[in-house]
């Protein structure tokens, strides 16, 4: 039987921040759409801004897909995923293991064009998924701090280091362009006027 899909759309059932008291509950398929935006985003900076090959498609495309095998393995939280090299490496099996049967879940005719996203990661959009992965995270700190929750101060700061320890030009870019907006209300962003127009009653020499 063919379960991918059917198993994919049962992302939203996987909670993250399992050990975090969250203001706003954050499941892996909400978290990998904005992955996915992010992804495509700092593709298209370094494209666009800084005129480096690079096809934010296949960014979008791949971080769409980069926690799939959690499906199947659930969400691990962080301090246990990197408590030491020993457990990640063992998680990194784990990992490998559960896209591998992911994939043998197509048909045969679909697995190659699903390979690379689930078990040959792209080498060259894998750091951009990775760090597209980590502002995902950062900007949940930064609403969970907005909402009043101090549960996340210390994973906002951790994460602001691990960006800028990148390195990326696109991820700074970002950050200083993007960023300070998640700091501001739906009114100081300046969203569409939806009040109705003022409609024009013409007179009776019109009519």
């Amino acid at each position: 039987m063919d379960n991918f899909y059917a198993l994919i759309a049962r992302m939203k059932n996987i909670d993250r921040w399992a050990l975090m008291r969250s203001v706003t509950r954050e499941n892996v398929q909400e978290h990998s759409h904005m992955v996915a935006v992010l992804a495509h985003a700092l593709a298209v900076i370094r494209r666009d801004v800084f005129g480096r090959d690079c096809e934010p498609e296949k960014a979008a495309t791949a971080a769409l897909f980069h926690d799939a095998g959690e499906i199947l393995t659930g969400d691990l939280p962080t301090p246990i995923k990197y408590y030491n090299p020993e457990i990640m490496a063992a998680y990194r099996q784990v990992e490998a293991a559960a896209s591998e049967k992911l994939l043998a879940m197509l048909p045969e005719e679909l697995r190659p064009a699903y390979a690379p996203l689930l078990a040959e990661p792209d080498p060259e959009l894998r750091p951009l998924v990775k760090a597209a992965d980590k502002l995902s995270a950062y900007i949940k700190c930064i609403e969970e701090r907005r909402a009043g929750n101090d549960e996340f101060l210390q994973a906002e700061q951790k994460s602001l280091e691990t960006l800028r320890g990148y390195h990326m030009p696109e991820v700074d870019w970002f950050l200083e362009r993007f960023i300070p907006a998640f700091e501001r209300t739906l009114d100081e962003l300046g969203t569409m006027d939806f009040r109705e127009p003022k409609l024009e009653i013409p007179s009776e020499k019109e009519i």
